[in-house]
């Protein structure tokens, strides 16, 4: 039984857990680090053959430097007499062609999800060289968290390069996935895997394989001539930029595909975050508890989103943590805008902030413009505190603000207005006396020499 079952004294078999083309795959227990494995027994019609075995070897030695979330890894690979076997990690899950079939077509978004995780393991593999060659539903492990691991890396490739008369019967058992390259024979390339995740996500969206055959052969020809399907066709509210990301993935033509799974992966990313709205998102500032209003809500020239709530005209102000922060004072009053002093009520935009020298001045009497431009309506009370002295520091501004409060100081003799003007008159007066006189002898002198 598999249970008694130990390859070279390590890997102790205990259930088998499914079979393919190629191999069958056991749960096993590696003795010798004590934890659970997967192990995959190849068929012994493909290990009689030496050059497939070397490059089966070569091949798994190459997919064991791989390390990706999305791909299955290979721990070890071994042969015990007639078995040959790989050794790798044990996926708890089921394979992507039972979901399909259980489940019929996905929703669009987990459909876009799977084939990205299944490009994001295959794009690893390609910037390491390697080329699957045989992505197909059977070959992608969901987990029940709906991690997505691909496996089954270079078995395929080997097979294909060495035992080219068997790939119909083995490699392609199941020829609705492979790009027409290689169904006419080709070398499989990474635009050969962007074409089968092409495939798998048409299956994923539709629940149904794009071509059909009643051979392989068929098969192998529809992918060749026949025309891509469109996907509208089998699911009307597919998207059309999707649909056309499913058709390039399928060209006929390996230039006309995407260059790598990389490049299909990061357009279907950017289709995911177009679709789902994934923006970058400011932090959130802590907004203040709403207060009963109580009469009239005073509109607050903070910008939007900052500062918490709008104040009621019975609140005192009130500042968040971030608005005090950035304001000069806690509770700053609204900002004064002169463009907005003669239009705007005296209730939204408070007067003026006063000067140094009008607070420190005597308002001009009413109906009067002190030096300020200010017109008080009212004359300055008998109480009204005169500066004494003035500090250095106010400059001259301010001591002339100092003069101007005491016009009858000692430092400012007295004019008397009334005065000096009847002098100004008087001075006129002799020198338009002096000028008539000087015209009347220059009319006589002509006269006279006439």
């Amino acid at each position: 039984m598999a249970g008694e079952t130990i390859l070279n004294g390590r890997y102790q078999l205990v259930a088998q857990q499914g079979s393919g083309g190629m191999s069958v795959i056991y749960k096993a227990v590696d003795r010798a680090l004590g934890r659970t494995v997967a192990v995959k027994i190849l068929r012994p019609s493909l290990t009689s053959d030496p050059s497939f075995l070397e490059k089966f070897r070569a091949e798994a030695r190459a997919v064991a430097n791989l390390s990706h979330p999305n791909i299955v890894t290979v721990f070890d690979v071994g042969s015990e007499g007639p078995t040959h076997y790989i050794v790798m990690e044990l996926v708890e899950g089921t394979d992507l062609k039972k979901i399909i079939k259980q489940t019929g077509a996905q929703p669009v978004d987990r459909a876009v999800d799977l084939a990205i995780d299944i490009c994001a393991g295959l794009g690893y593999a390609h910037r390491s060289g390697l080329v699957h060659a045989d992505v197909k539903p059977q070959n992608v492990l969901v987990t029940p968290q709906f991690e997505v691991k691909v496996t089954d890396f270079g078995i395929a490739q080997a097979l294909t390069d060495t035992q080219p008369q068997q790939r119909a019967e083995v490699v392609w058992g199941s020829p609705h996935y492979f790009a027409p390259e290689q169904a006419r024979g080709e070398a499989p390339t990474p635009q050969a895997d962007v074409y089968a995740v092409g495939v798998v996500l048409f299956e994923l969206l539709t629940g149904e394989l794009p071509y059909a055959g009643a051979s392989q052969q068929d098969l192998a020809m529809a992918h060749i001539k026949e025309p891509i399907p469109n996907l509208h066709d089998y699911r009307p509210g597919i998207p059309d930029r999707l649909a056309k990301m499913v058709y390039k993935a399928m060209a006929k033509k390996p230039e006309g595909r995407f260059r790598n799974a990389d490049q299909l992966g990061n357009v279907l990313t950017s289709y995911r975050d177009s679709a789902q709205g994934n923006t970058a998102v400011a932090p959130q500032v802590p907004s203040q508890p709403k207060q009963p209003p109580s009469q009239a809500t005073v509109p607050s020239n903070r910008p939007p989103g900052i500062g918490g709530q709008p104040r009621t005209t019975n609140e005192p102000p009130k500042n968040s943590e971030v608005t005090a922060r950035y304001s000069a004072a806690p509770n700053a009053q609204n900002l004064y805008d002169p463009r907005n002093a003669q239009s705007q009520s005296a209730q939204n935009y408070p007067q003026a902030p006063q000067s140094f020298e009008q607070r420190y001045s005597v308002p001009a009497p009413q109906g009067q413009q002190n030096q300020q431009g200010y017109y008080p309506q009212q004359p300055a009370p008998d109480n009204y505190p005169q500066p004494q002295t003035m500090s250095p520091m106010a400059g001259d501004s301010a001591r002339f603000a100092s003069q101007q409060s005491q016009p009858y100081s000692q430092n400012m003799p007295y004019v008397n207005d009334e005065e000096g003007m009847d002098m100004v008159t008087i001075s006129l007066g002799v020198l338009a006396l002096i000028a008539v006189s000087g015209l009347v002898i220059l009319w006589i002198i002509v006269i006279a020499t006439i």
